[in-house]
């Protein structure tokens, strides 16, 4: 187990929220009693968090001089991340064919955390990246993806081409999302089990992971336009186009 400030009333409520049994204590500035600090002094003093009034200097020490919107939360991190020998599980597990984000070296963890809010938005069983190269699950990552980082099984491995065929092997269609490819996401059929692979946020996939994917597909833009989308902004295209053409409306 770990221990991590996260920071940021959003962050501090998910955490209330998703996963009250890791909070250990919150530390909030003496100053700041309104209505949304009030509401997660309520909800920790419920749950019998610790709660540290301090000054806003030294929020901002604990914080690293980020900015903490007046509230710090400690957590003990036990494993949040899953390891590749559970994804034969979760995919057992699933309550209908599979769908998985693969993220191929996102290193922003901005991004990160909004991949996988999009991923707990859209039902993803399991979202998977390389254990190497790539953001983990950290304090900034948690704050962006405002709990879901604690609702999505993230699953880091260390060759992410054999998971890849590993995956193939149990049925589940590997999907590249790539800007030149000659195919729209539109054209593909996203119903069976799927993994959903978006590359890095400059480099895209990476040569390998692009050999391992079934079929490579973009996202039509208009001529003229940007070149590309941010990787999370992209993720969200492609997994919910997959929900629509498995019923969602």
């Amino acid at each position: 187990m770990a221990e991590e400030f996260i920071h940021g009333v959003h962050a501090v409520a998910a955490a209330l929220k998703y996963e009250p049994g890791q909070v250990r204590g919150l530390w909030v500035e003496r100053q700041r009693r309104d209505a949304r600090i009030q509401g997660l002094l309520d909800e920790a003093a419920g749950q019998g968090v610790p709660i540290q009034p301090v000054t806003r200097a030294e929020l901002d020490r604990l914080s690293g001089g980020v900015r903490h919107q007046g509230v710090l939360a400690r957590l003990v991190i036990q494993q949040s991340a899953c390891v590749e020998a559970d994804l034969p599980g979760l995919l057992e597990a699933a309550p209908e064919p599979a769908l998985l984000l693969v993220l191929d070296g996102v290193q922003d963890p901005h991004n990160l955390g909004a991949c996988l809010r999009s991923a707990a938005a859209a039902g993803v069983q399991a979202a998977i990246a390389p254990a190497d190269r790539a953001v983990g699950l950290n304090a900034t990552v948690r704050k962006v993806a405002c709990g879901a980082a604690d609702r999505v099984p993230f699953v880091p491995v260390t060759n992410l081409a054999r998971t890849l065929r590993s995956l193939q092997a149990r049925g589940v269609w590997v999907v590249g999302a790539v800007g030149e490819a000659r195919e729209s996401l539109y054209q593909l059929d996203f119903t069976p089990p799927t993994a959903i692979v978006l590359g890095a946020e400059e480099k895209g996939l990476r040569r390998l992971t692009r050999e391992a994917c079934d079929r490579l597909a973009r996202i039509p833009m208009a001529e003229g336009g940007v070149e590309s989308l941010n990787v999370s902004v992209a993720a969200g295209i492609f997994l919910f186009e997959a929900r629509r053409q498995r019923g969602w409306r």
